[in-house]
This record gives structure tokens, sequence and C-alpha cells, in this order.
């Protein structure tokens, strides 16, 4: 299946109030919420992911999904995404579900969850290989830089260890990869690729 690559860029376009409310509600439903590690504030993944999209020609629909793209594994499962349905219509509802790899609580298994995940991502919608796409960005890049802080320490904040994450994501770029190379995959890849590489200087 054919995807519209990920680099279909259109500047220009203004983001309307609704954008606004997005942003706030999503900062409501992840306060308190902190990035493994660093104790950020969640709202600073959110915000980077949005960046990354935006940068990469995500109209407003996708903007506002990649600012909620964890909600619904993270803040309440089905009744949240019905409520971001609602909130701000379906094609952001779908997009959000499309990067949700858990909608229950419990969780299903970590690696169970990941392989239903990516085999989601083969046949998904460009929307949702975007935002996702963007999602994998922003944790590379945070892993890359904080993995020159604090060495294989790193790998005890994840439920993969150091082989199941590297293993996730290499999966995650087979998987995009399909439609051949684009900006926000090549950064992703080059990303990945050194942080394999400090890895393998410390073995």
């Amino acid at each position: 299946m054919r995807h519209r690559p990920l680099l279909a860029v259109t500047y220009g376009m203004a983001l309307s109030p609704r954008f606004q409310e997005a942003l706030q509600y999503a900062a409501a439903l992840h306060n308190g919420q902190v990035r493994k590690g660093s104790g950020a504030p969640y709202v600073s993944h959110l915000l980077g992911v949005c960046s990354i999209a935006l940068e990469h020609g995500a109209n407003e629909d996708e903007a506002i999904a990649a600012l909620l793209h964890d909600a619904v594994e993270d803040q309440g499962g089905d009744p949240t995404l019905d409520a971001i349905r609602e909130r701000f219509g379906a094609i952001v509802a779908e997009i959000v579900e499309g990067c949700s790899d858990s909608n229950t609580v419990p969780k299903a298994p970590w690696r169970e969850r990941k392989e239903r995940h990516l085999a989601h991502l083969r046949t998904a919608g460009p929307s949702v290989r975007l935002v996702s796409a963007a999602d994998k960005l922003h944790n590379a890049r945070s892993m890359l830089s904080d993995y020159h802080a604090v060495g294989d320490a790193l790998w005890e904040r994840f439920r993969g260890k150091r082989d199941g994450t590297l293993w996730y994501y290499r999966a995650f770029l087979e998987t995009m990869g399909a439609d051949g190379p684009h900006k926000l995959l090549a950064e992703l890849r080059r990303t990945v690729a050194e942080i394999e590489e400090l890895v393998n200087e410390r073995v």
C-alpha cells in the first residue's frame, strides 16, 4: 500500500483557536505526568512532537493529534478517545487511536503491544504515520541526549530495556521505510544509528 510522502509540506497555515483549545486540553490531561528520567513535565514531549509534525507539513488536525497522541494510552483509554472525538472531531480521534498501542487497563505485555502496533502501521494512513514518526524522532533525540549523560543507566527507564528498545526503533524504521527516504525518517535513522554506535562502543 502506497502512502503520501511525509514531506508533502504546505507552509503558511494559520492555527485556529481549536488548536489552542487542544493545547490546553492536553496540558490538563497530562498535568502531573513527567518524562522518564529527566522529570520534565510531560507536556514538553507533546509540544516537541507537535513541533516536529508541523515542521514536516502537518495540518491542524494532525497537529492537534500530535498534542493528544498519548492521551488514550496514558490518560483514560476509550473514554478519553470518545471525549477527543466529541471535542476535536472524528479525524483527530482516528489519528490518535492509530498512534495508540493500548486503550485498556492494565496494558498488554510490552512486546505484544509493540508488535501489534507495528502491524497496524503497515497499512495506516499518512496522518498516523506522520504523527507516529514525529513521536519516535522526539523520543530518539531525548534518548541520544540522555545516553550521553547517563550511559547504560538509560535503559532501566524502558520496559524493553536496551535490546527491546533498539529492536523497536529498528522495526519501526523498517515498517515506515517502504515509501523511500524522506527528511523526517532520515533524521530518525541517523539518530538511532548514533545511539547504536554509542552502545556498541560500550559493549
